[in-house]
């Protein structure tokens, strides 16, 4: 396998061109690079949620850089607090168009005391390959040239498969120690569900599926930090299910590795059929070699609040005979027990009496309980052992001679999970952390409900009308949504102490993230300054950013009393409350999950930005793994289309780029540099070819308009363009392998948009596939949509205006400015302007275009009236705002918590943005 994967090639070749590109610029300037380089001094870093974390396994990081700075061949240092030099890894993730870098990504290894914070400086030049990461005192290698790919974290080995093999590790060592091997990828299938338990089912048969690896690719190979890919799919006999994507993790100095699992699923589950793919199971199977006595191996699961269940697999305490104090409180504690010739007789020669548990299982199929219940070995009865609320996930099989700790994150939050330990009283353990428990009833994909005679689409339209789900008979198919977990495992060289255990609990649950302070990433001027740092120091600001913080606190906390939890939704949140029944409209068409409805990922994302708060970021980090997996089509004839809110996060018949668009997975992307993000923006590329299947207009057409041709087809300038936009602009500025093809098409498609007779207002137009262009129209027509700037047009604009040269952007800036001007405008200024006026609603949200217009042009007016629309009726306040929670209890709710029937998240989403970006642009006006 060679030493470089083709994508590492491309990148290479990409950076080698904006390198040059960049130096030639900075050649012809000096100055001005200097002046631009003084704009990027030193950066200090430090842990998301504060402190010091006592297991950091290795960590990888974003940092953001002002246009012009830095030119893409810079290197980087890396300091702890206490000028303690620290080996980095680092390489681009996004330029400014000059060429000049925009986003840098940094890893760096575990290490033997972890600092409170760290300052990332620009180093000199590097005289290596653009991207070549500099070199760390013991590094990390990769071997790919023998049967196996060979990582040495100097700590541990790990040997992973090539392709073709049904294991994705074979075998991780510590020196000559074996600590664990063959794990493999196990899917239960089950064809269909005894749904009533009558007996008429036979929802007991299932099948076994194995992964099996197609391709192996070495994405970072050292020497800090080594990325490998393994795709392939599940297979039984002659079928495949469930494609997979596996990425391992492995840092230098460190004994884990970190596991990001993604499967797609690519079966059929259809209402009425009694052969269906079920998924009984869904997990990762791994062997443990055993060597130690049955006396000195170790049982560890973790529960709530730092708790352990603390056995041993053959148990020498609470016996009727005595071993002795020294030997029951070694083996408490995982130490190596004294020499069993030193015991008390009665127990050493009766020791083959005292029976040993082999087998354990911890299952959370709730998120509000787990259950543990071991048993000796396989045909015999299970043992009750404990149980509680809410278990992390997290466990350790082995002896005293080494051992594996192992966890599944978000385990319970992601219910039902499961881990099963088995055969620990053999020569070899298996582990298997299941994703979806099989003691679970299985993953029930089939839509819910029988289309109440939904068969035309006016029939659909008036459904839309009564439960605003949108139905279409076929749509509502699960077939190529995805998900992601996260998993960790340990290779321990002995049993780990309680302070390590719970050191590993903690990593594995909040893993360790270092950040950059919101003033920092402000004066880079990312994000095309619509945002800025918390700022209280006026009472009209204090009451805005108490306000923001109130309603992202309300859906932290609704979360949780509402129980929004579970494989699938766990990251969502829900639309539109029920006032009458004191809930969320859960059940209740268009109305239950969000989907991201009105950008609520990107309001979540930008409060993180602007704050730096650690609760912030870790919601909005579930929800974007969440909306870019199970919300968005992977593969299928929809893939590149997500699926508008509803009762299922895949039900409603609307597919739309508006809900895959990159801009809602980009800002985690970039403080992560996260390579499943990371594809999942790739693939929004060619997005554009799904206007050859499916028009999104097509139930309220009139003008006739089939799609098919590849040089004509009907793209909203709103909703669609800016999806798509986000795709081209994110692979442009990424230097991704279409990053030529992006640029053409979001150049071409902005500038003939600004080309039409009215601009944005014109609504859309005919988009040639090959060149990117719309079609120039010949009459001005006004056709504008509350939801066209709903979906990150204006984040969009905002960054082309700000980092795009004008003259490859003709005519963009003033079209903009004229959108932003007159949205809000009155009828006369409208008509003046256009030949006729326009309805418009959400003036709350869209009082951020007049506050970009103030920006822009300097206009007082202009800001005033972004403050007036800001207060206006159709949003935050209106006539039911209180600004307040009450507390509510049984008999009028399940679960005791707040009620706010005032806030909905339309307008909680629109309130956000236009409060954060109002703030940063016209903040001085306000009063």
């Amino acid at each position: 396998m060679p030493e470089m994967s083709r994508r590492d090639a491309l990148k290479a070749a990409a950076a080698a061109v904006v390198a040059t590109q960049l130096s030639w610029a900075l050649a012809a300037d000096p100055a001005a690079a200097a002046t631009a380089e003084a704009t990027a001094g030193p950066v200090r870093l430090t842990w998301l949620e504060g402190g010091t974390p006592a297991e950091a396994p290795g960590t990888t990081f974003g940092v953001a850089w002002p246009k012009g700075a830095l030119p893409a061949d810079r290197a980087f240092a890396l300091t702890a607090d206490d000028g303690t030099t620290v080996p980095v890894q680092s390489w681009p993730t996004a330029y400014w168009p000059d060429g000049s870098l925009k986003w840098t990504a940094h890893a760096v290894g575990a290490t033997t005391r972890t600092a409170e914070s760290y300052t990332l400086a620009p180093g000199t030049p590097a005289k290596l390959a653009p991207g070549t990461p500099a070199k760390a005192d013991t590094a990390l290698t990769v071997d790919t040239k023998g049967g196996t790919i060979d990582v040495d974290t100097g700590v541990i080995q790990v040997s992973i498969a090539k392709a073709g093999a049904h294991d994705v590790v074979r075998s991780i060592k510590r020196g000559s120690a074996e600590i664990a091997s063959k794990a493999e990828l196990v899917v239960l299938r089950q064809p269909e569900i005894d749904d009533d338990y009558d007996g008429s089912g036979s929802s007991s048969r299932w099948e076994r599926f194995t992964g099996r690896v197609s391709s192996v690719t070495v994405e970072q190979s050292g020497p800090v930090r080594a990325v490998i890919r393994l795709e392939g799919k599940h297979e039984r006999g002659g079928r495949s299910l469930l494609p997979f994507v596996i990425r391992l993790y492995l840092y230098a100095g460190s004994e884990a590795i970190r596991v990001v699992h993604t499967i797609t699923y690519d079966g059929a589950q259809e209402p009425g059929k009694d052969d269906g793919d079920f998924i009984k199971g869904l997990g990762l199977r791994i062997r443990v070699p055993l060597t130690d006595e049955l006396y000195n191996r170790h049982v560890r699961l973790a529960g709530a609040d730092d708790g352990f269940l603390t056995e041993a697999v053959q148990g020498i305490t609470g016996l009727r005979r005595d071993p002795g104090a020294a030997v029951r409180t070694a083996q408490v504690k995982g130490e190596k027990l004294p020499d069993i010739s030193t015991w008390d007789t009665r127990v050493s020669s009766a020791l083959h009496y005292v029976p040993a548990w082999g087998d354990y299982t911890l299952a959370q199929l709730s998120a509000d309980g787990f259950t543990v219940r071991k048993r000796t070995k396989a045909g015999h009865g299970w043992i009750h052992t404990t149980g509680g609320t809410r278990a992390p996930g997290f466990g350790y099989v082995g002896g005293v001679s080494g051992g594996l700790s192992f966890g599944l994150r978000d385990f319970w939050q992601k219910h039902p999970a499961q881990l099963d330990i088995r055969n620990a009283a053999s020569d070899e353990a298996t582990v298997t952390l299941w994703l979806w428990s099989p003691e679970a009833q299985p993953l029930d994909l089939r839509f819910y409900h029988d289309g109440l005679g939904q068969d035309t689409y006016e029939e659909q339209t008036a459904g839309l009308a009564i439960t605003y789900e949108d139905y279409e008979p076929g749509f509502g198919t699960p077939y190529g949504i995805a998900r992601t977990s996260e998993l960790y495992l340990w290779a321990n060289s002995a049993t780990p102490t309680a302070g390590t255990l719970v050191a590993q609990k903690d990593a594995l649950t909040t893993p360790p993230q270092l950040v950059a302070a919101p003033e920092t990433l402000h004066k880079a001027g990312v994000f095309g300054g619509l945002w800025s740092p918390v700022d209280r120091s006026t009472p009209a600001r204090k009451t805005i950013e108490d306000r923001l913080d109130l309603l992202f606190t309300y859906y932290r906390d609704q979360r949780e009393q509402r129980r929004w939890y579970g494989f699938l939704d766990y990251g969502d949140v829900q639309h539109t409350y029920d006032p009458d029944r004191h809930t969320w409209c859960y059940d209740v068409g268009g109305y239950a999950w969000d989907n991201s409805e009105l950008s609520t990922d990107l309001w979540l994302w930008l409060a993180y930005l602007r704050s730096g708060r650690a609760d912030i970021y870790r919601f909005a980090e579930a929800m974007t793994r969440h909306t870019g997996e199970v919300d968005v089509y992977h593969i299928g004839k929809w893939a590149g289309l997500g699926t508008r809110h509803g009762v299922q996060h895949f039900g409603d018949s609307a597919k739309q780029v508006r809900i895959s668009t990159p801009v809602y997975r980009r800002l985690f992307y970039y403080l992560t540099a996260d390579e499943r993000t990371g594809d999942l923006m790739h693939a929004q590329v060619d997005a554009d070819e799904t206007f050859l299947r499916l028009d999104p207009q097509r139930k309220v057409r009139t003008d006739g308009y089939v799609p098919g041709d590849r040089h004509a087809l009907s793209i909203g300038f709103g909703t669609d363009w800016s999806g798509l936009g986000w795709a081209w602009w994110t692979e442009w500025e990424r230097r991704g392998p279409k990053w030529r093809t992006a640029r053409k098409k979001l150049l071409a498609s902005a500038s003939t948009i600004a080309a039409q007779p009215n601009g944005f207002v014109q609504g859309s137009g005919l988009y040639d596939l090959d060149t990117g262009a719309f079609a120039l129209q010949s009459k001005p027509v006004i056709d504008v949509s509350h939801l066209s700037a709903s979906f990150g047009l204006p984040e969009l604009a905002a960054e082309l205006i700000d980092a795009v040269d004008e003259k490859d952007l003709p005519g963009f800036r003033a079209a903009w400015l004229d959108y932003c001007r007159y949205f809000n405008a009155t009828t006369a200024e409208k008509t003046a302007r256009y030949g006729a006026g326009f309805k418009v609603s959400l003036v709350q949200g869209h009082s951020r275009l007049d506050a970009y217009a103030a920006k822009l042009t300097g206009e007082e007016a202009l800001a005033q009236r972004a403050w007036r629309n800001f207060t206006a009726s159709d949003g935050y306040p209106d006539a039911s705002t209180s600004w307040t929670t009450t507390e509510v209890n049984g008999p009028t709710v399940l679960n005791a918590g707040t009620d706010a029937p005032w806030i909905s998240s339309n307008s909680t989403a629109l309130y956000g943005l236009a409060a954060i970006q109002d703030l940063a642009l016209v903040g001085d006006a306000l009063s």
